[in-house]
């Protein structure tokens, strides 16, 4: 086996973060004991001083506009099942480890991938998409693999003699363990894993507790490692809280790229797409305001997807600024894989985003599909379609561009060439017709579809051939 660990180091801190661009001066603060320290601060708070175990007053009084948030375990544990569902798209094999780490069986997917180099790189490109930060290695043990990641050791290790020389010079404060038990074998001297595994297994199982040589001899790959792996959620709603309050909508962009990778990584796990998109906007003291997005065909395509939302979010003023962003999938459809990457290339893509954005631009009423309809009568033998089309064969007697309403057509100088075909049809809804349509050529050689009134005797011109 072969595991994959990622540990995102800062993400008490960017589930506050993320959505900014450039966020102000930022730091997180945890309640200890009767004090609230800092536990965690962005960039800008940093080359103002500030340093995480540093008292909240104190990088208060020190950084001027600092903003302090108190840590949301709760907004974490989101975040990492968010990621989760990302990492679907990898291998449905994940596994949450808390509070800040992801584990995944990738032994059987590395082919998929294109080999292991690959595979990291679309992780690391994807976590950056959405805004984290981490830090990622691989090992035959998922154990090793996150202890390593957590130490910060960026490596991929296959054999298990290479695994333990790795693991060995790693600090004993990476291990899970109670801070009673690292506290005592650092009074032994006890400062790595390797001091940790020189010493007799017997009298460190009867004075530190066999949980420690258990997690030691998982790391190893010494004993069995039980997992329990993430089961994806059967409908897709992510939210994200904003820094500050966004009063201009086409600054909502980069928040939005935030969520879509996480919509395209449940995608894929589930072989499926979405024809429809709602990125709800969250106000103070006034109701939501929903944003649709609509594609002629179900696609799971972040990049599409952020192209219509640019779209949308640049035609689109907001009623009071936005604090919170949801983005939802109402409904997902199943999409397999081969439809989606291999035949829909070229012209037929280029022509749905095309139609895709002309509804955003001039309105989903203005530019639609047609289908046939169930009716005899032409001007009601079809319909506006909206999404996949049925199926459905038209008549090749009858032209497929019809005038708005039928002229009168008094000239003799039509040549009939072809028909009748007689229509009587519609007396059950008070639109009842009988008419004799012929198919006619004017004295410029034009192809017409005229018909006659049977019960009037009049002519009329209904539609033209091409």
């Amino acid at each position: 086996m072969l595991w994959l660990a990622l540990h995102f180091h800062s993400l008490s801190l960017e589930v506050f973060s993320r959505g900014a661009a450039v966020p102000d001066p930022l730091a997180v603060v945890e309640k200890q004991g009767g004090r609230t320290w800092v536990i965690a601060s962005n960039d800008a708070a940093e080359a103002r001083g500030v340093r995480a175990g540093m008292a909240a007053s104190a990088a208060q009084a020190l950084a001027d506009g600092l903003v302090l948030r108190r840590r949301d375990p709760e907004a974490e544990r989101e975040s990492l099942e968010g990621l989760a569902v990302w990492a679907g798209q990898f291998t449905p094999s994940v596994s949450l480890a808390p509070p800040a780490g992801l584990l995944l069986e990738i032994s059987t997917c590395l082919s998929l991938h294109r080999g292991l180099p690959n595979l990291l790189r679309l992780a690391r490109r994807g976590v950056a998409e959405m805004g984290y930060a981490a830090t990622m290695a691989c090992a035959p043990t998922s154990h090793g693999a996150r202890l390593m990641a957590k130490a910060g050791v960026e490596k991929a290790i296959r054999g298990p003699a290479r695994l333990e020389s790795i693991l060995a010079v790693l600090p004993l404060m990476l291990l899970d363990q109670p801070p009673a038990v690292l506290e005592g074998l650092e009074r032994i001297g006890a400062q790595t894993l390797g001091d940790c595994l020189r010493l007799p297994r017997d009298g460190v199982a009867r004075r530190f507790g066999q949980a420690l040589v258990d997690e030691l001899d998982r790391a190893l790959g010494k004993v069995p490692e039980a997992h329990a792996f993430f089961e994806p959620p059967v409908s897709f709603e992510r939210s994200l809280e904003l820094p500050a309050p966004v009063h201009d909508a086409e600054a909502l962009q980069f928040a939005v790229r935030r969520l879509l990778p996480e919509l395209e990584g449940f995608l894929v796990l589930r072989q499926a797409g979405v024809q429809a998109l709602e990125l709800v906007c969250r106000h103070e003291r006034r109701d939501h305001s929903v944003l649709k997005l609509g594609f002629a065909r179900p696609t799971r395509e972040a990049s599409r997807m952020h192209l219509l939302l640019r779209e949308t979010l640049g035609r689109t003023r907001l009623e009071a600024p936005v604090h919170t962003l949801v983005l939802r999938a109402p409904l997902v459809l199943p999409l397999s894989g081969s439809n989606s990457d291999l035949f829909r290339k070229g012209r037929e893509a280029d022509g749905d985003l095309l139609l895709e954005r002309l509804r955003i631009r001039l309105g989903k009423e203005a530019v639609y599909g047609v289908e046939t309809a169930a009716d005899h009568r032409p001007e009601r033998a079809w319909r506006p379609a909206d999404g996949p089309k049925r199926t459905g064969r038209a008549n090749p007697h009858r032209p497929l561009w019809l005038l708005p309403e039928p002229l009168s057509c008094r000239d003799g100088g039509l040549k009939l060439t072809s028909g009748p075909e007689r229509i009587e049809s519609g007396w059950w809804d008070g639109g009842d017709v009988a008419r004799d349509y012929y198919v006619a050529e004017d004295r410029n050689g034009a192809r017409l579809w005229v018909y006659c009134d049977r019960a009037s005797g009049e002519w009329y011109v209904h539609g033209v051939f091409a």
